[in-house]
């Protein structure tokens, strides 16, 4: 027989909240699915560094861009603008933040299982 799964994100497995955002995890097929909201002003090195203790973003990301424009920096100065319909895979070392007034919404394939999570 085959195993089938349906989920939603209307009700996520998990939410992590940080300031201008939260991430809506889905535990599905094996693996985790995300979708990330990052409200306008949002910025990683202001928002999650401190949540991730890390100099860069580390989470390598595989994720589609539903809406709103995130710009992205890597550590080793690479620049981008990434907006709705487009899909990026970005190695750890980044940082990242909201361009104009719109919100963010990310679906994150790579990297969500992680991203925000408290240190323990």
């Amino acid at each position: 027989m085959i195993h089938i799964e349906r989920k939603s994100f209307k009700t996520p497995d998990e939410v992590r909240t940080f300031e201008k955002g939260k991430l809506e995890l889905l535990t599905i097929g094996g693996g985790v699915v995300g979708k990330l909201t990052l409200e306008p002003g949002w910025r990683w090195s202001t928002h999650v560094k401190q949540i991730a203790g890390t100099t860069w973003c580390e989470a390598p990301h595989f994720q589609y861009h539903v809406s709103g424009k995130i710009h992205i920096k890597t550590s080793d100065g690479q620049e981008f603008d990434a907006g709705p319909g487009e899909v990026s895979a970005l190695p750890g070392g980044h940082d990242a933040w909201v361009v104009g007034n719109e919100p963010v919404v990310l679906i994150d394939w790579s990297g969500a299982s992680d991203y925000a999570k408290v240190k323990a």
